[in-house]
């Protein structure tokens, strides 16, 4: 049995991302065919905006809908499982459909053994890097308890126990992979629109959110990714391969985007 109003409700969502303007009852009717009149269409439109899913400017004007829809319509459709991206593609989609897209090389560094250098420094080597660090009895010796432990794990502890030198000749390795940012000036132009704090912006334009967050689904709210997205806005992580590379990927768009339409066409 179809329920009627969840079907107009996603109705009017697609209509409002594929038209970017406000929907009337008989416009909604006649682009898919609806069989319900519009007196009917209407009396849903009211109960959805009684409810908090459709917005309207003016009596005479039609119906938009409000964040929350939006949030709860990409919430339950975005889902994707993304494997191999077409990089060709992803940046054209990104810059056609208003999208900015982050992403970071992945490598998955392990501490393999620490060096004694003389009791001057300390060398720990990585799987594909090296670094120095001042030598002392007692961080040797922590440090070799650490071995076959991942970079970012190392990192962590390191930055609980106050090893600060460790942390920072670590995290300069770490936060300066390979990084791209495609479309920068729809990010640009978000951080002059809701006068991001320059901290948040930094993260992002060097990368450094990349390494904090997790393959999810984002929106604006009160800890981490969700709280430096402006209302309105997603965020969405996915790991993917690139030309046989492992990247993390950030998409980050207002919500009226066409998602549905960018993914199908980056793979």
């Amino acid at each position: 049995m179809i329920n009627k109003k969840e079907f107009l409700l996603d109705s009017i969502i697609r209509a409002y991302i594929e038209h970017l303007e406000p929907i009337g009852s008989g416009q909604l009717k006649t682009m898919y065919d609806i069989a319900y009149s519009p007196a009917t269409i209407r009396g849903y439109f009211k109960k959805l905006g009684d409810e908090g899913y459709l917005a309207q400017e003016h009596a005479s004007s039609g119906r938009t809908p409000t964040t929350e829809a939006l949030k709860e319509y990409w919430g339950t459709r975005l889902n994707i499982k993304l494997d191999v991206v077409n990089y060709n593609k992803l940046n054209l989609h990104a810059k056609q459909i208003g999208l900015t897209v982050f992403l970071k090389e992945q490598q998955i560094e392990v501490l393999h053994r620490v060096l004694n250098i003389e009791n001057l420094y300390l060398l720990l080597e990585f799987s594909s890097f090296s670094i120095t660090i001042k030598y002392n009895s007692a961080l040797d010796k922590f440090l070799n308890d650490m071995c076959n432990l991942e970079a970012f794990n190392v990192l962590e502890i390191a930055k609980q126990v106050g090893a600060t030198e460790l942390f920072v000749e670590l995290e300069k390795y770490l936060f300066n992979r390979d990084f791209e940012i495609i479309n920068i000036k729809e990010f640009l132009r978000l951080c002059v629109d809701y006068d991001l704090d320059e901290i948040d912006i930094s993260k992002f334009l060097n990368g450094n959110i990349m390494d904090r967050i997790d393959p999810d689904i984002y929106f604006h709210g009160s800890e981490g990714l969700n709280q430096i997205l402006p209302h309105g806005y997603i965020g969405i992580v996915h790991e993917i391969i690139i030309n046989n590379k492992k990247f993390k990927m950030l998409v980050v768009g207002e919500l009226s985007k066409d998602y549905e339409y960018f993914y199908k066409g980056i793979v």
